[in-house]
């Protein structure tokens, strides 16, 4: 095959792949991004001193408000592993709020 002829074979074949690559990529199936983990909180049982254990995971670091229905409040630091932990608050109904998301504890 002689230059001339190899260029525009080749040419040709550089020129098609422009054309076919966008309807192939349009034809991957689209993958959305993994959801964020939801927050969770809890309380522990009733210990023995008359107490809960506060714990949560799935936040994003950093701080956060805890709510609590016996009147303890304050903020918490939220780890880089997105949990936390508050010993010993009294027991009662407690929530997180974190940004604009407040994040109901059970237990």
């Amino acid at each position: 095959m002689n230059r001339c002829t190899r260029i525009l074979v080749l040419g040709s074949l550089v020129a098609a792949s422009f054309v076919t690559a966008p309807a192939v990529l349009a034809a991957v199936p689209h993958t959305p991004p993994a959801a964020v983990p939801a927050a969770t909180c809890s309380t522990s049982g009733v210990l023995e001193n008359g107490k809960v254990h506060l714990s949560g995971g799935g936040f994003t670091p950093g701080p956060a408000y805890v709510y609590g229905s016996a009147g303890f409040g304050g903020t918490v630091e939220i780890a880089q592993n997105g949990g936390f932990q508050v010993m010993n608050v009294p027991p009662g109904q407690y929530s997180v709020r974190q940004g604009g998301e407040m994040t109901q504890c059970s237990g």
